[in-house]
C-alpha cells in the first residue's frame, strides 16, 4: 500500500547489513521539497553506520518509481533564490549519494521522470523490470535536467544524454535505458527482480566493507567539483523556472 501523506513517507530497514531506504508520495512517488531533505540526512546518517555494507533505494507501490520534483511547489516558485532552493533539493540528494561511504543499489520497479531519473543515475548499480521507461521531460516547460545533467552524463555518456533532454515527450523503455547503462539487468517481473536484487545485495554486503568502499572512491573519480556545480546548476533552473515560456508553460497544467 502506497502511502497518503502529503509531504509522502521515507523508511529504512536494517537486516544482514543491508539497509532498505524506501521513499513514498501519493503522487507518484514524486518528491517534495521536505521529503528530499529527509532522504539527504538518511543517506548521509546510513554512510556513517557501522551495522550498513549496503544500501538499497526503492519506492513504495508497484506503479512509478519516481515522478521527480513536486509538481506544486514548482508552480508555486515567486523568486530566484526560492527556485535555486527548490532545485538544489535534488542536487544535495545526489551529491549525498555521491559521497556516501556506501555503495547504494537501486531497485526500480517502475516510470521514472526528470529527478528521478538523476536518482538512479546516482546509484552505484541498478536494476529494474521491463516497466522502468524514463523520460526527461523538462524542456518542454521551458527548463532542462540541468541539476541531474552530471550524474546522468556520468553513467549514460553525453550521447544519451542529449537524445533524453531533446525529445523531451518521449518515454526511453527499459532495455534502451540498460543499452546506454543506466540499468545493470532488466526483468520481466518485479518479483524476479526482488530475487536477484536480494541475492546481488548479500554477496555485496559480505564482502570487505574496505574493498567496497575504495572501489566507490574510484567509481566516483572526478566528481570532487559537484557540490558547487549542481548548486550551479540550480541557480540555471532557478533563474528559467520564471521565464515568461515558463509561466505559461505551467499555467496549462494548473487546474
Amino acid at each position: 500500500m502506497s502511502t497518503t501523506r502529503k509531504n509522502g513517507s521515507l523508511y529504512t530497514n536494517i537486516e544482514n547489513k543491508i539497509a532498505t531506504l524506501e521513499f513514498g508520495h501519493p503522487a507518484s512517488n514524486s518528491f517534495p521539497s521536505e521529503l528530499l531533505k529527509r532522504l539527504e540526512k538518511e543517506i548521509n546518517k546510513l554512510s556513517d553506520d557501522e551495522a550498513v555494507n549496503v544500501i538499497i533505494l526503492k519506492s513504495e507501490g508497484e506503479k512509478a518509481f519516481c515522478a521527480g520534483a513536486s509538481f506544486d511547489e514548482l508552480m508555486a516558485i515567486e523568486n530566484m533564490q526560492l527556485g535555486k532552493l527548490f532545485f538544489s533539493g535534488f542536487a544535495n540528494v545526489i551529491n549525498a549519494m555521491r559521497k556516501c561511504k556506501k555503495l547504494i543499489v537501486g531497485r526500480v520497479q517502475g516510470k521514472t521522470v526528470g529527478g528521478g531519473v538523476g536518482l538512479i543515475a546516482a546509484c552505484d548499480y541498478a536494476m529494474a523490470t521491463d516497466a522502468a521507461s524514463i523520460k526527461l521531460s523538462e524542456l518542454s516547460i521551458g527548463i532542462g535536467p540541468f541539476v541531474i545533467a552530471p550524474a546522468v552524463e556520468r553513467k549514460m555518456g553525453a550521447a544519451a544524454l542529449g537524445e533524453l533532454t531533446l525529445a523531451a515527450h518521449e518515454w526511453k523503455n527499459a532495455y534502451w535505458a540498460k543499452e546506454k547503462n543506466l540499468y545493470a539487468r532488466v526483468f520481466e517481473s518485479i518479483k524476479d527482480l526482488d530475487k536477484e536484487i536480494e541475492i546481488f545485495t548479500e554477496k555485496l554486503a559480505s564482502y570487505n566493507p574496505q574493498a567496497l568502499l575504495e572501489m566507490k572512491n574510484i567509481l566516483w573519480k572526478n566528481t570532487e567539483n559537484w557540490d558547487s556545480l549542481l548548486q550551479e546548476r540550480a541557480a540555471i533552473s532557478g533563474e528559467l523556472v520564471l521565464s515568461d515560456f515558463t509561466k505559461n508553460a505551467l499555467s496549462k497544467f494548473k487546474k
